[in-house]
């Protein structure tokens, strides 16, 4: 993805539409997509924090059958509400504590001071619970082929393997159930860094 493009796409659409302040920006979207790395990008040209939805996923006693029926229901999204988004848009210091997948466990907690704009990116940011709180939403989408060549290169061929038998289905549900909502304030991003449609998001499996 050409992460210049998309971050000018936003920051454009940031200027046409002022951010009240505080204000949060989601980035959503496809694995290996470039999310972390346009959240960087932005973070650097607005000079704000960065909060990622990996530290987010849920721990081995929440994973339930009933709990991963449920699209997007593979984050932890309560907990991700009631301590980053809502001290976000209410202007206060907060901590939480990333999870960490290796070791299975809570880490160290984090300490993020109140700023003007936060960016949180990864996979179900956009979770209905927690739409309603970003000032700016965008997804971005990957061709196929090299969606799974960047996974085999960052996770092996093992974990590319996980990534299509299960994660990436996962992840495919979620956005099909976002299909019907209002999504005024969304930015649809494709790979080559262009606006597109959320049609067009939708359709590129």
């Amino acid at each position: 993805m050409q992460q210049l493009d998309a971050a000018e796409i936003v920051l454009q659409w940031l200027g046409a539409h002022p951010a009240p302040s505080p204000a949060v920006i989601a980035i959503d979207g496809r694995c290996a997509a470039g999310k972390t790395t346009l959240a960087r990008r932005l973070g650097e040209a607005l000079s704000c924090g960065v909060v990622h939805m990996d530290d987010f996923f849920l721990r081995p006693e929440q994973r339930t059958a009933q709990r991963l029926a449920e699209p997007g229901g593979n984050v932890d999204y309560e907990r991700f509400l009631n301590t980053v988004l809502e001290p976000l848009n209410r202007g206060e210091s907060f901590s939480y504590q990333p999870y960490d997948c290796h070791s299975g466990m809570l880490q160290a907690p984090v300490f993020v001071k109140p700023s003007p704009i936060t960016i949180v990116e990864g996979s179900y940011s956009c979770h209905p619970a927690l739409w309603e709180h970003y000032h700016c939403r965008v997804f971005l989408t990957i061709d196929r082929a090299e969606q799974h060549r960047r996974i085999g290169q960052r996770n092996g061929s093992e974990g590319l393997q996980m990534f299509l038998e299960k994660w990436i289905p996962l992840e495919e549900r979620y956005f099909a159930s976002l299909a019907e909502r209002c999504m005024d304030g969304t930015l649809w991003i494709d790979g080559d860094g262009h606006s597109i449609t959320k049609e067009d998001f939708l359709s590129d499996r």
